[in-house]
């Protein structure tokens, strides 16, 4: 599946009065598209775009109005204030002032994967306040501000966590619900770990992961975590920082290439990785490793 890109939003980051600082073009995400900038004052009316839009206010307050004719909103949205655009709907809309915003650009079928593949209708929402959604968004923009090859399956983790909190509180109406199963069966369980463990060097997409085991993208996260305990993203660490611990154990190859080897972006990402989770460093492991031969 092609990368999400500009092309595939609703057009306000092509304003001239919108200054992107940092966006997820390049990285390879297939159901987000997230940009960060400074917005300032402008009118205009917007062709549907094919993604659904949500906009973090991250300062403010600033006044937006919404709609046109009789059908207008305006509201003064305070600092962490969320505005909600359906996919497939136009957009008139008023920026009275200066803004730092986050835009995140979700694609249906995200959004389908999240409601056990049945359609969802997202309401047009202004000025309201979710704090799980605000986190997740504020937490996207930071892996793509500080974005690793090795972050894929995080930052897939999260867009499904986006999806699901859209599903959960910003439907026009309330999604039906579907049963649930607990947990993946063993079968399914083995063949996710064999893909880790053969892919444990590449960037590895949910999709992925979930394809091993015959579920979607959302089916695949919540029945993993049922299984294990853990994220498909924390296990996949643990995975890397097991595999890398034996090989600097047992091996002589240089501490950046095993980094490389078990996933890790470089060398630093592996040493601050062990050290949050182990409370060593590569190097102290393997001197304390060449002290006992």
């Amino acid at each position: 599946m092609p990368e999400l890109g500009l092309v595939d939003t609703l057009g306000i980051l092509r304003q001239p009065e919108a200054r992107p600082r940092c966006t997820s073009a390049g990285l390879g995400w297939t159901h987000l598209y997230v940009s960060s900038q400074r917005e300032q004052p402008y009118r205009a009316e917007f062709a549907p775009a094919s993604t659904h839009l949500m906009i973090l206010h991250r300062d403010g307050p600033v006044t937006v109005r919404r709609g046109k004719g009789g059908k207008t909103q305006t509201r003064t949205i305070p600092p962490g204030g969320l505005f909600l655009h359906p996919a497939d709907t136009e957009l008139s809309v008023e920026l009275a002032g200066d803004l730092e915003t986050v835009h995140a650009y979700l694609t249906d079928q995200a959004l389908r994967e999240a409601n056990e593949g049945r359609p969802v209708e997202l309401a047009e929402e202004l000025g309201v306040t979710d704090p799980l959604a605000e986190q997740l968004m504020r937490e996207l923009n930071s892996v793509v501000h500080r974005w690793e090859p090795s972050a894929r399956t995080y930052a897939d983790q999260l867009t499904g966590m986006f999806a699901a909190q859209l599903v959960r509180r910003h439907v026009s109406r309330p999604a039906a619900s579907a049963p649930s199963r607990s947990g993946l069966t063993d079968p399914q369980l083995t063949a996710v770990r064999d893909l880790m463990h053969e892919r444990i060097a590449e960037p590895l997409p949910i999709a992925d992961l979930a394809s091993a085991a015959s579920l979607s993208s959302s089916q695949f996260t919540r029945q993993f975590r049922a299984s294990t305990g853990h994220s498909p993203h924390q296990y996949l660490l643990r995975l890397r920082l097991e595999r890398a611990s034996l090989l600097l154990r047992t091996g002589a190859a240089p501490i950046g290439q095993v980094a490389v080897d078990c996933g890790f972006s470089h060398q630093e990402h592996l040493t601050r990785v062990m050290r949050t989770r182990l409370g060593t460093t590569p190097a102290v492991m393997r001197r304390e490793e060449l002290r006992r031969r």
